[in-house]
């Protein structure tokens, strides 16, 4: 995996353990800026992260919880390959 892919799937990950924590609710502010620096990147990032961002970012701008079933989450973790 180049550097880049590294860099965003790093991030990435920190913004699904933040959403599925629902972090954006207490601090959209802070979420919305660790979006900034994976949007940076926005010609690299595949469509699943691009889907990702955009359901992200429309959960902070309607203050709605970010609800996955617990028998999903482990289906829906990032992996390394």
């Amino acid at each position: 995996m180049s550097e880049l892919r590294d860099k965003i799937k790093q991030r990435m990950d920190i913004l699904q353990m933040w959403m599925e924590e629902n972090y954006h609710m207490r601090r959209p502010e802070v979420v919305e800026e660790h979006i900034q620096t994976i949007t940076k990147f926005w010609s690299a990032l595949d469509d699943e992260d691009k889907d990702y961002i955009e359901g992200a970012r429309y959960a902070i701008e309607e203050q709605m919880e970010w609800n996955i079933p617990e028998e999903n989450k482990l289906k829906n973790k990032r992996t390394l390959n």
